[in-house]
């Protein structure tokens, strides 16, 4: 399933990993680097919990 919520989280999601990278690397910043990759990158699985939660109610 494409959309751009999707789109969108997922681009993010690489900006993250790149910044993270950048951090634990360069910058040797271990604890907020790993922080921030967990909770930059938890927003694809958010996304898919939620459609994953909507339901369709018929009468």
């Amino acid at each position: 399933m494409n959309s751009k919520v999707y789109d969108k989280a997922y681009q993010f999601a690489i900006r993250i990993v790149n910044a993270y990278k950048h951090l634990y690397q360069e910058k040797k910043e271990f604890v907020l680097s790993k922080q921030l990759l967990r909770s930059g990158t938890s927003i694809g699985a958010n996304i898919a919990e939620a459609n994953g939660a909507i339901s369709v109610i018929r009468f």
